[in-house]
């Protein structure tokens, strides 16, 4: 059955039974860090903008720190160059952005080794297990929209928080290698040296689901990852597994035909590569969302609570819709009519009932897979 963001979190939710039961202008104090109307609160401790005494002062604060870190964000990810554009042409705030090619446990390596620092990442955004494997390092805060967020996209005290979502595939230039239907095609001849995973499944959230994804192809399920890496074995003995994390440059060029990655990742592709296939496999729909938090050594804490009320404002869902990607609140903006209904209706038809894995599924899975992903590529 066919299904767009609207049907994919009525099964979430279905899932989530399983596993979930006026104020002046801001000032700066002797730690330099901004605080709200007379020192009651410090950003650093705000968990909502009414802490600053409303958004007028949220804003005000971050303006005065002018300075947001943002760390592994690429441009071409989900509309991230345009929604790095629209908030610094929105706010005199600059973005510093930092290793945009790294993986999630990449982001939160950065954090730890620059804490304390003034290039300490402000935000973070992570697949799951790495950021379910971390939560002592957010800080809890609820934007404006938080009552429009499905609760079963959100920690109920706001310590982190679903943005954006889509489905794992398969890209590929249809000009260099035979035409893919299933994941065992990429098995054949046809694919030798060819075939690439988006980053290390024991680091990066793409590459995990797109293990999860084989796994459920294979006869696996979201409670055993294993025949999932059993295939990338078994696609590395053949030869045709390609130990390069791909890029659009390396996409471009040849060097990666073959992509496992999210969909709208996957689709961007198709405007500088009109060659460029997406399959979604029947047998293997995976879903999942990335996870945005703020950094409890945040050196720019207001700018980071401002970003937050971006992304999630009507205006930064559509950008990231923009992108392909499925925003969180996509349901509660098609109600209201704020959601761009062109790019709502446009988004791929996907088959199959989605396969979603719980926080203790994927922190099961991230076990197994630190235990046994060596033996793929060692």
């Amino acid at each position: 059955m066919s299904r767009r963001l609207h049907q994919l979190i009525g099964a979430v939710v279905g899932l989530s039974a399983l596993v979930l039961a006026g104020c002046a202008a801001p000032t700066e104090d002797s730690n330099d860090a901004t605080t709200t109307a007379g020192g009651a609160v410090s950003a650093t401790q705000a968990t909502s903008a009414e802490d600053f005494g409303g958004m007028e002062e949220l804003v005000a604060a971050a303006e005065a720190e002018g300075k947001l870190n943002i760390i592994a964000l690429p441009p071409d990810w989900a509309n991230y160059g345009e929604i790095i554009d629209a908030f610094q042409a929105t706010y005199d705030i600059v973005i510093d952005s930092a290793q945009p090619d790294a993986s999630s446990q990449e982001e939160i390596n950065a954090a730890d080794q620059l804490a304390g620092t003034d290039r300490a990442p402000d935000v973070f955004d992570l697949g799951q297990s790495v950021a379910l494997a971390n939560t002592d390092m957010f800080a809890p805060y609820k934007v404006e929209t938080w009552d429009t967020i499905p609760d079963v996209f959100k920690d109920p005290d706001g310590v982190w928080v679903n943005d954006y979502g889509g489905f794992m595939s398969i890209g590929y230039d249809s000009a260099k290698v035979p035409a893919i239907t299933a994941l065992d095609d990429l098995l054949g001849e046809g694919f030798r040296g060819m075939v690439a995973l988006n980053g290390d499944p024991t680091q990066a959230g793409a590459a995990f689901s797109g293990v999860m994804m084989a796994s459920i192809a294979r006869g696996g399920s979201a409670d055993d990852i294993a025949p999932g890496v059993a295939f990338f074995k078994e696609l590395n003995d053949a030869g045709n597994f390609l130990p390069v994390d791909p890029t659009p440059a390396t996409i471009e060029s040849g060097q990666t035909p073959v992509v496992i990655d999210w969909d709208y990742l996957n689709a961007s592709l198709a405007k500088n590569l009109p060659t460029w296939t997406v399959v979604v496999p029947e047998n293997a729909t995976v879903a999942g969302y990335y996870f945005q938090a703020i950094n409890t050594d945040a050196p720019h804490p207001a700018a980071a609570r401002l970003w937050q009320e971006f992304l999630f404002s009507d205006e930064g869902q559509n950008l990231w819709l923009k992108g392909g990607a499925r925003p969180v609140r996509a349901d509660a903006m098609a109600e209201a009519g704020t959601i761009d209904q062109g790019l709502f209706d446009a988004l791929p038809v996907v088959a199959g009932d989605p396969v979603i894995p719980t926080p203790d599924q994927t922190a099961t899975a991230a076990a197994y897979l630190a235990e046994n992903w060596a033996m793929v590529v060692g």
